[in-house]
């Protein structure tokens, strides 16, 4: 686990060698870039979820029809 002291020392490395001006750039950058990241996962359960279903109702069919 990472303790505050080693988060602090990690954010003053990135503040030195970004600098402050390119750090107000990457900030919006990052928040769309997890943005994006988030609903790709979301949509992809979507996906998944939805491809289940359709395999259960393949599943139903299938066991309805007599041999």
């Amino acid at each position: 686990m990472i303790s505050f002291w080693q988060l602090i020392i990690v954010l003053v490395i990135v503040l030195l060698i970004f600098g402050p001006s390119r750090l107000e750039k990457l900030g919006p950058a990052l928040g769309k870039t997890i943005k994006g990241f988030k609903k790709g996962i979301k949509d992809s359960d979507s996906d998944n979820d939805k491809s289940k279903d359709d395999a259960i109702e393949i599943d139903q069919d299938d066991s309805s029809k007599p041999t």
